[in-house]
């Protein structure tokens, strides 16, 4: 190995990098060379050189800025849909590449709880580092469309956007959101009667208000949430452990019922589900959200029970006759109203838990659920419960069965209550045979079977029914519950409606107040944003963390000067009081994708032109959106489920003209990482770690090699600035893209990023004189058998470009690389579309060398390599030459000859098989084989 004094003057290596590197990211920021046009507003430039291109919107899922920073796991997709978009930018694309920051949430709200720093602080810290570490690896970002979710300037537009949805209501007779003035005009025009029957008119102003909040898309309710008193806050199942405590702080979590904003999700469950056919999502994300909407239609039933009932939703109402119990949620509203003071006579002691009266049994068991979380409830194999001291009548049958509560019934799903058919459900079965309950079989099951029987059969036991196939059976049972009215046909859904109050500091605040009948008024677009106020206290208060009667502080309603106000809304000066919950952090994620169409924007949401420019459809039919949306696979419900619910919701109303957010999707896959573990299983750093004979050693002792994802707990995070520092930002770049396929996870391996470093030295190679650093190209053409290469690499990297195969791209770029190589000079006619198609991937290096060249300027607008079609052409085609199915001879020809001198070269290069034979048959498949029946 030369010493570093030996070293080549010029030659490419780490240090060089570093300089190039940061001195054209420069010149890009300076010369706003990734700024996209927009067709109107501010953001709008008829010289750019791509306006008026074909436009193309590509987005990233933005990041929330920790403090820790990015690790070489994050920047992987954010590398990859910039190596897209500079492709297309050069193949004669608008490119909108942007990237912001969803920094309200949860963590920032806790640091700034342990050391008293302003989460304001450490967020705009946080954004700033990520700034710097994202412009380091230079990434072309339109930097003017940049935003976090708490400036408030955006916020203002989330807030907005609340008060759309909650000035909406969703018609089904024309299934979508319509303006909360046309149901207020029909109810006063009579065309809509009330819910009792009540002319509008009789009706007092509160009672009004009342019915019209009961339709709004964002309404205040009572709901069951995971109350995590330790933090404070309600949190949405997935920041929920299956063990039933938090994921941040490790808190227990209980289930109770809070006052909560909602939104009305459920209301477009059936678009959410028909319109997943119109995307081009990966299959499995597509199942994921129909399954987690959960769409089921069946019918709606009613069990009396004395004066009141019990309605329940079933899928199979066809097995109603073997319904032998009845299950309500121990949160259900009718426990308390329909069990009696004292257990009936003959009470199972199974049944009562050997509680002296209902009352102390529905206590006892409420509290042992409260304490389990939903996922806990759902899939718990033991089947606990308690009977509840009433009976509900059977409606087909007029049979009296007992009602108990059970936490595998969640109030929060369908009616929150079940006819249970032991015959025909796996848990009831199991429920059944822990109380003792009757089993009835409702439909034939195969000779011998044993247990619930779920599949299909001929009905049983069900008197009009019998020997009825089920798709027959459930449209009888349904217009025999309709013509009786003892229920209906219906739709139901897995999913329910958004919890979207959060009981903490760091998210938007509400455009709500209260006034003095306690019912939210919203406040005018005129009085937006609603500013977070500053808090000396951001933690929660007055909280037991292993209390689940604790009751919730906000930090906002300790701000009683902001809290309390005067305002005029129109009818004089009045006293209200603000809300105090703020919103999760799904909000301002939910819509990013439209600001960044027109950051600028005071005046609206987003231009009319530039949302149609940048997302409208592109034809009838089309769903419209963001043409490339990468990220990872975690948020295929949660977020994007929330998100397609807000747009199609400002669809409605006419404010955008796509019906989806994100018309293709891509996720990508993570990197991981090796761990090591000393003999005493404790983790030791991942980077001091040696490796010797195929073992590995930490301090002279064998350590055990693991394989985890990257963090600080496993002691394995390698971080890009390392990276850059090391090798450089485009030796990075290349590496993360040449691993393997962008959707597939993989091993981080620093030591192979040497051989991206060697690739990248042979490139620079190609064109410098590392003793003198002058360019040393010819301008010679080339032979043509390099040409031929030269035109197949180019039409394979487009190709594997357009379809995101960026590891195979780079791997034609290093076989071209290597090609030209050994040649005594490198013709310019190769080594100029050899940088254009690594300048993706290496846009430093790339750059550089197009300036040593002769070029000026930058090269993100040249034009990218077209192959030759006539360069692509064989210059002969192979056919194997099958005799009686098995190869005996191959023949080359021309590829423009005919068949008839195709079939003449074959069978004289079989002639010594066929030995004078005259063949059967001879068929020629054209550019395949021949096959030749004797």
């Amino acid at each position: 190995m030369s010493s570093e004094s030996e070293t080549p003057k010029f030659r490419y290596t780490a240090a060089l990098a570093n300089e190039i590197e940061p001195r054209w990211q420069a010149y890009w920021a300076e010369n706003g060379t990734f700024q996209a046009p927009n067709p109107a507003g501010e953001l709008a430039d008829p010289s750019h050189p791509r306006a008026g291109a074909p436009k193309l919107h590509v987005q990233d899922m933005f990041p929330y800025p920790s403090g820790a920073g990015l690790h070489v796991g994050h920047p992987l997709g954010y590398i990859g849909t910039d190596s897209y978009t500079r492709y297309k930018r050069m193949a004669g694309f608008n490119v909108l590449h942007p990237m912001g920051f969803d920094a309200f949430g949860l963590p920032a709200e806790q640091y700034a709880v342990q050391t008293g720093t302003h989460p304001a602080v450490t967020t705009a810290a946080n954004v700033e580092r990520y700034k710097t570490q994202l412009r380091r690896l230079g990434l072309a970002y339109d930097d003017r469309r940049s935003f976090a979710t708490t400036d408030p300037d955006y916020y203002r537009w989330t807030q907005w956007i609340f008060l759309q949805v909650f000035n909406s209501w969703f018609d089904p007779s024309v299934r979508k959101a319509r303006p909360i003035g046309a149901l207020i005009a029909a109810y006063e025009e009579g065309t809509k009667p009330t819910p009792d029957g009540r002319p509008w008119a009789e009706l007092s102003p509160v009672e009004r208000r009342k019915l019209i909040d009961d339709h709004r898309l964002a309404y205040v309710s009572e709901a069951p949430v995971n109350w995590c008193p330790g933090l404070g806050t309600v949190l949405a199942n997935e920041e929920v452990t299956p063990e039933g405590r938090s994921e941040r702080g490790n808190y227990p979590v209980f289930q109770r019922s809070l006052k909560q904003w909602m939104m009305r999700i459920t209301a477009y469950g059936d678009r959410l589900v028909e319109d997943l056919d119109t995307l081009d999502w990966p299959e499995p994300v597509k199942l994921m959200q129909r399954n987690w909407i959960g769409r089921s239609r069946g019918a709606h039933v009613d069990f009396a029970v004395g004066a009141d009932k019990i309605t329940v939703f079933t899928t199979r109402p066809d097995t109603l006759f073997g319904a032998t119990y009845m299950v309500l949620a121990p949160e259900h509203e009718l426990v308390e109203k329909i069990a009696p003071a004292a257990w009936p006579d003959g009470t199972n002691p199974k049944w009562s838990g050997g509680y002296d009266t209902p009352a102390a049994a529905i206590r006892a068991y409420r509290a042992e659920a409260a304490a389990k979380t939903e996922e806990q409830r759902t899939e718990g194999k033991e089947k606990t419960g308690v009977f509840i001291g009433a009976y509900a009548t059977n409606p087909v049958n007029g049979a009296s069965i007992p009602v108990f509560i059970a936490d595998y019934v969640l109030a929060g799903y369908g009616t929150g209550a079940i006819m249970a058919v032991p015959g025909q459900d796996v848990r009831d079965w199991e429920f059944a045979e822990v109380f003792e309950l009757p089993i009835i079989r409702t439909v034939q099951a195969p000779e011998g079977f044993e247990g619930a029987y779920t599949g299909e059969g001929a009905a049983i036991n069900s008197d009009w029914l019998n020997g009825k196939g089920v798709i027959e059976a459930k449209a009888e049972i349904i217009a025999w519950l309709e013509q009786h009215g003892h229920g209906k046909g219906a739709t139901t859904f897995r999913l329910r409606d958004w919890l979207f109050s959060r009981q903490r500091y760091w998210g938007e605040p509400f455009p709500i107040v209260y006034d003095e009948t306690g019912l939210p008024v919203a406040l005018p677009e005129s009085m937006l944003p609603v500013v977070l106020p500053d808090v000396d206290d951001f933690s929660p208060r007055t909280f037991d963390p292993d209390d689940a009667d604790s009751e919730p502080e906000t930090p906002l309603s300790r701000k009683k000067d902001w809290v309390n106000v005067e305002l005029d809304l129109g009818d004089g000066l009045k006293s209200y009081t603000r809300e105090t919950n703020t919103m999760p952090q799904w909000a301002g994620s939910c819509w990013y994708e439209l600001r960044y169409l027109d950051p600028k924007n005071a005046h609206a949401l987003v231009d009319p032109d530039n949302e149609a420019y940048w997302m409208g459809p592109r034809r009838d039919g089309d769903c419209g959106g963001v043409d490339l949306y990468v990220g990872g696979v975690e948020h295929a419900v949660l977020h994007l489920l929330y998100a397609r619910f807000w747009h199609k919701v400002l669809y409605d109303l006419g404010h955008v003209s796509s019906f989806e957010p994100f018309r293709r999707l891509f996720n990508q896959g993570y990197i991981q990482a090796y761990a090591f573990r000393d003999a005493r299983g404790v983790v030791v750093p991942a980077e001091e770690v040696v490796e010797r004979d195929g073992k590995y050693f930490y301090d002279g002792q064998e350590v055990v090699r693991e394989y985890g994802k990257m963090g600080k707990s496993l002691k394995n995070v390698v971080t890009p600035d390392e990276m850059c520092e090391q090798y450089g930002a485009d030796t990075f770049r290349v590496y993360e893209m040449a691993m393997g396929p962008l959707d597939v996870s993989r091993p981080w391996d620093t030591r192979a990023v040497v051989g991206s470093q060697r690739f990248l030295q042979r490139v620079w190679r190609l064109v410098v004189d590392e003793e003198t650093g002058a360019a040393r190209v010819s301008d010679e053409p080339l032979e043509p058998a390099v040409r031929k290469t030269l035109h197949r690499t180019i039409a394979g990297v487009r190709e594997d470009l357009d379809e995101l195969r960026f590891n195979t791209a780079i791997a034609k770029l290093i076989e071209l690389t290597n090609t030209l190589t050994p040649l005594p000079a490198v013709s310019r006619e190769a080594v100029e579309p050899l940088l254009l198609m690594l300048s993706p991937f290496a846009p430093h290096l790339a750059e550089e060398l197009w300036t040593k060249l002769g070029h000026s300027g930058s090269l993100a607008y040249a034009d990218f390599p077209v192959a030759d079609p006539a360069q692509l052409v064989a210059e002969s085609i192979t056919y194997p030459v099958q005799v009686n199915g098995k190869v005996k001879a191959r023949v080359e020809v021309p590829p423009a000859a005919p068949e008839a001198e195709v079939r003449e070269r074959a069978l004289a290069a079989v002639a010594e098989v066929l030995a004078g034979r005259e063949p059967r048959k001879v068929i020629v498949v054209a550019g395949r084989l021949v096959s030749v029946v004797v």
